[in-house]
């Protein structure tokens, strides 16, 4: 099996472990949907979630054989492919409790739904790696790089802002991040953090002057960020007062796997607050042993990246890594109210296909370059590519 496996093996290792263990904490928290909510069976959800993952691993095991250069085309191929798509999705008119929530469109004939801006987060992290990848990057005119990066990015961004706040605000603090790694020029950087406050402005005035536009959409985001700073344990914080109340009664060794008694009480347990079931169940210890493998995933990003000639290897390992162990620690701190209440699920744990898929497509990506970085190590001094000591300055500069 381990022959078949290209790339970090411990990276691999790290993705199956985390993927082993959801099943216990997945299983346990369906219980809510099925008990309270009345929907399907515990059992049931147990597979769909082992389908998920399979396809997930499945997908990560065949972008992993795909070389990583293949991507700079796929992503200029796809961009427009995922704007039409937000496009659609944004225009669907989904309304979740009184408030915009247009962030699914179904898949016909299967009757699965498909979050795009999942599916566009990887698009354009590739995307951004392959442009900021270019040489003379530094001496690159500012309206060039309007047209060519920035007004695709802030086009993908606004799409999925209205609905989706964090992950509009992730993706686009990660292509500014991606950028300052690539010494992207800095006054570029503060201008675009300037048109970007901008247009966050003029967003919020449009709502207040249409609100049938976006209904409740910023209301839902100012009560998030009032019950967060309060602490109160009000009607719209009540999933962060049963969260915490879960992670108290875990204390140090925990409930027990499957004895989870918030779990019937707590909105999303299986997904956004997934963390405070774990914590409940396998005490102070499972929440820090968990905490301490997402650190040794951000570790192994961060070696690949570093032994990663190829600059847009590099960029898209940062790119597409760093992400993904954001992600998980949001959900850690909206779980430990560190965070307002976000809606962004623990990657390779929650339940939920999109997000599975897409961190299981960007990981394979990641394991395509370390890949590559490993046959470059292994292949005889006289490999043309890559051993040139002036190619690798320039290359990593």
């Amino acid at each position: 099996m381990f022959q078949i496996l290209k790339g970090d093996k411990v990276l691999w290792g790290i993705l199956a472990l985390l993927a082993i263990f959801s099943f216990l904490p997945v299983f346990s928290a369906s219980s809510n949907l099925v008990y309270v909510v009345g929907r399907g069976t515990p059992l049931g959800y147990l597979v769909k979630h082992f389908v998920i993952l399979v396809i997930g691993f499945v997908l990560m095991y065949s972008v992993h054989n795909i070389p990583f250069h293949y991507f700079k085309g796929i992503s200029i191929l796809m961009l427009p492919i995922v704007v039409v798509l937000l496009v659609y999705t944004a225009t669907q008119g989904t309304v979740i409790d009184g408030a915009n929530a247009s962030r699914w469109v179904k898949i016909p004939f299967i009757g699965l739904s498909f979050q795009t801006s999942a599916l566009a987060s990887v698009v354009v992290m590739v995307y951004t790696a392959n442009y900021l990848s270019k040489p003379d990057l530094r001496f690159i005119k500012f309206s060039k790089s309007i047209v060519q990066l920035w007004l695709p990015v802030l086009v993908v961004v606004l799409l999925i802002f209205p609905s989706n706040l964090s992950t509009a605000a992730l993706l686009f603090v990660m292509v500014l991040i991606l950028a300052f790694v690539a010494h992207y020029p800095l006054r570029y950087l503060i201008t675009i953090c300037g048109l970007g406050l901008a247009f966050v402005l003029l967003f919020f005035l449009l709502v207040k002057a249409f609100p049938e536009s976006f209904p409740n959409r910023i209301d839902t985001w100012m009560s998030r960020i009032e019950n967060f700073s309060s602490g109160k344990s009000n009607d719209g914080n009540y999933q962060v007062a049963r969260a915490k109340t879960a992670i108290v009664s875990g204390k140090i060794f925990g409930l027990g796997a499957g004895k989870s008694r918030m779990k019937n009480f707590l909105p999303q347990s299986s997904s956004d607050f997934i963390y405070a079931i774990i914590v409940e169940e396998f005490g102070l210890i499972g929440g820090i042993g968990l905490i301490l493998l997402y650190l040794l995933l951000l570790f192994r990003i961060v070696v690949i990246a570093h032994n990663t000639i190829n600059l847009f290897g590099k960029l898209m390992v940062v790119g597409l890594g760093i992400p993904i162990i954001f992600q998980a620690f949001i959900n850690i701190g909206v779980a430990l109210q560190v965070l307002p209440v976000t809606g962004q699920n623990l990657p390779m744990i929650s339940s939920g296909g999109t997000s599975a898929w897409m961190t299981c497509i960007a990981m394979g990506i990641i394991l395509s370059v370390s890949a590559k970085r490993v046959m470059i190590t292994d292949a005889p001094e006289t490999e043309e590519m890559n051993t040139n000591p002036i190619s690798i300055l320039s290359e990593s500069h």
